[in-house]
């Protein structure tokens, strides 16, 4: 597995990374495929459900072209099982010393959730200058993002939580934001009924926002 994968990578690959939630393993192979030809590579698979490691696993050995991420990284643990399953990135909900060094120890790209400044000085003491900002729109949005851009003027962020496709817009204009993630690219009823079409256009919807 390449482990020379970096963050500001995974954020420039395009304007959005998917937040998935995924229920069913059969369901995997099949929505990152669509992601894919959509033009979205970089998938962030939620560890919210307990399907979350096999279908990263699914689509680690079955997809081509996808990069698999692992969402709701929050111990070392989960930053182990993340990449015994193939995942390649991590994304926090908050950051914590110990999960930073664990995905250090194990070549894995980390995106740290933050939402205030002192945990984007804490993130930045231990090298991470790409960060997540969450929840997004709840702790201030494009606003918060702009007071930012003064005191952090070396940090690029990925707004998630509460980002629409009505709202991207008004985020990916922002010097300071690379990227933005949303669960809007996997619906859930899209899931449910197998509807790969409509989970492809909205990648591809996604992948030509502007930024």
């Amino acid at each position: 597995m390449a482990v020379n994968l970096t963050a500001l990578q995974v954020m420039q690959d395009a304007p959005v990374i998917p937040v998935i939630v995924l229920n069913d393993v059969a369901h995997a192979v099949p929505m990152a495929r669509a992601l894919v030809a959509g033009g979205i590579r970089m998938l962030e698979v939620t560890l919210r459900t307990p399907q979350a490691l096999a279908c990263m696993e699914a689509i680690a050995n079955e997809v081509e072209g996808a990069v698999v991420g692992a969402g709701t990284v929050r111990s070392p643990q989960d930053a182990a099982a993340a990449v015994k399953a193939g995942a390649r990135f991590a994304v926090s909900p908050g950051y914590t010393r110990a999960v930073g060094q664990a995905c250090r120890d194990h070549g894995l790209s980390l995106l740290p959730g933050v939402a205030t400044g002192s945990e984007i000085m804490m993130a930045q003491e231990d090298g991470y200058t790409e960060l997540k900002f969450f929840p997004a729109m709840q702790a201030g949005g494009p606003a918060m993002l702009k007071a930012w851009s003064g005191p952090f003027f070396d940090v690029k962020f990925c707004p998630t939580g509460g980002v629409t496709q009505q709202n991207a817009n008004d985020l990916l204009s922002l010097p300071n934001v690379a990227c933005v993630g949303g669960s809007w690219l996997v619906p859930s009823d899209a899931l449910a009924q197998g509807d790969w079409a409509r989970i492809e256009a909205l990648a591809r919807e996604a992948s030509q926002l502007p930024r």
